[in-house]
């Protein structure tokens, strides 16, 4: 017997206790009827907040990609205050001048911060783009098989045998609803709040308002279809035409890291040495012998790597439309300022 038919069976016989229940087995009823209550709340807080994430914390770190924040902040914050420990048990509080261990776990910790968050938002941002470009085709579908005379389920049972990509296993699944019986209208909300995106939600609200007005189906399907081909058309038209200002922010970067290091194993490094020549000779003539040539690489690796992030942040915004789309630009630019400057300068 179940939890729910034990606590039916328990109310019955709570509302007939003046017949069938003696008076002294009514603490023990009430004692069961808070048991069970207190384990239904119990299964409450399992299904939200802290007890959700206790319970299932995968799911809860995933299904938005700001969510992993919660798991990668905290250890890249360990990993940047424990090696900062390390290092100065180790060389002692000069090493934050005299050596780039510190910008190591520092490029480390930010690293650790934003990759998981760059791949996740990466794939939400893959899955709902394919979502999308397959809403108007089953629409459309849909409003085809309807205008040839069939109901609404047997249009949906036919068009879930097709292919619709990333969108098929939830045309299936409103399919099955509507074959338990679940109206038109109501297993097409569950249907947009599964696929959980806006075009979806809009689409959805659009249709099931004309339904329930009473206008015909094929042709608010047929405008859903349109309407979800045009978002789509207009976000893909955006990307295109933003792509040019995306890789002229790829290419500025790498222009200015081609520059600096230019000047750091060039110049500078010339300039140091006719400097401590004419030093040498006895010149009094200025150059730059004096001048600490590592704190000046160091100086140059901080700029580079502070214009990679940010650069990638602004690529995201213009490409896109939304900063955190460009973490995974600022990612490798952070990666290939690092490597330049620790490997190759």
């Amino acid at each position: 017997m179940g939890m729910k038919d034990t606590f039916d069976n328990l109310m019955n016989r709570g509302q007939f206790q003046q017949k069938n229940v003696p008076a002294a087995d009514l603490p023990q009823i009430e004692d069961e009827v808070h048991g069970i209550t207190t384990k239904l709340e119990i299964e409450r807080k399992s299904r939200e907040g802290i007890g959700r994430l206790l319970k299932h914390p995968v799911q809860v770190l995933t299904e938005k990609p700001i969510n992993i924040l919660f798991l990668t902040l905290p250890i890249s914050i360990i990993v940047f205050f424990g090696g900062l420990v390390a290092i100065f048990e180790i060389y002692g509080m000069s090493v934050i001048v005299s050596s780039t261990m510190l910008d190591d776990f520092a490029v480390l910790a930010v690293l650790i911060s934003i990759v998981p968050l760059a791949y996740l938002d990466f794939m939400e941002e893959r899955r709902v783009r394919l979502l999308e470009e397959a809403l108007p085709n089953f629409f459309r579908d849909l409003a085809g098989m309807n205008d040839s005379g069939m109901t609404l389920p047997n249009a949906v049972h036919i068009v879930a045998g097709s292919e619709y990509g990333t969108l098929t296993p939830h045309i299936r699944k409103l399919d099955n609803e509507m074959s338990w019986g679940v109206g038109f209208v109501e297993a097409l909300h569950h249907f947009g709040t599964n696929l959980g995106t806006k075009l979806a939600d809009r689409s959805v609200d659009l249709i099931s308002k004309a339904s329930k007005a009473g206008g015909d189906v094929s042709e608010v399907l047929r405008a859903a279809a349109n309407d979800t081909f045009e978002v789509v058309n207009l976000a893909q038209e955006r990307r295109n035409n933003m792509l040019i200002y995306v890789v002229i922010v790829l290419v500025s970067f790498a222009v200015f890291l081609f520059v600096i290091a230019i000047l750091v194993s060039t110049f500078l490094t010339t300039m140091s040495t006719a400097g401590a020549a004419a030093q040498g000779s006895g010149s009094t003539v200025s150059y730059f012998g004096g001048v600490d040539i590592p704190a000046y690489k160091r100086l140059f690796s901080h700029a580079a790597m502070i214009q990679g992030f940010f650069s990638g942040l602004m690529a995201g915004q213009m490409g896109e439309g939304r900063a955190i789309a460009g973490l995974k630009y600022a990612a490798i630019m952070l990666v290939i300022a690092w490597i330049t400057f620790r490997f190759l300068i």
